[in-house]
């Protein structure tokens, strides 16, 4: 299994103003579905930092996202582990497939794949 990006996750109730003050820094908006915002560096597509108001399906923000090659592998490793699964695998409409892990420091991971 191989890592595709690994991000960090912000719980925010200023999205524009954090569009906006990343966009000092060279970030550009990469995806926008309201809740959840991501912000991109054009000249290198792995460092971004996402921004969410909620979940739409989880029952937490998660404090990192981690992409893999095969988010199945991952799973049934963190499974196996016996670490804390705090949202289960699944597909969701947005186009990935992604559960919740929690590290040992407390942290919940998002471990994600696209389809």
């Amino acid at each position: 299994m191989s890592i595709r990006r690994a991000m960090p996750d912000v719980r925010s109730e200023a999205m524009e103003e954090s569009r906006e003050f990343y966009g000092l820094l060279g970030f550009e908006e990469v995806m926008n579905l309201g809740w959840v915002m991501t912000l991109g560096s054009p000249s290198n597509p792995t460092a971004q930092v996402t921004f969410m108001t909620h979940d739409a399906t989880a029952p937490v923000v998660p404090d990192m996202s981690v992409e893999v090659d095969d988010v199945d592998a991952a799973y049934a490793a963190v499974r196996a582990s016996g670490a804390e699964i705090v949202h289960p695998l699944q597909d969701e409409e947005w186009g990935v497939r992604r559960f919740f892990v929690r590290d040992p420091n407390g942290k919940v991971v998002n471990v994600l794949g696209h389809r």
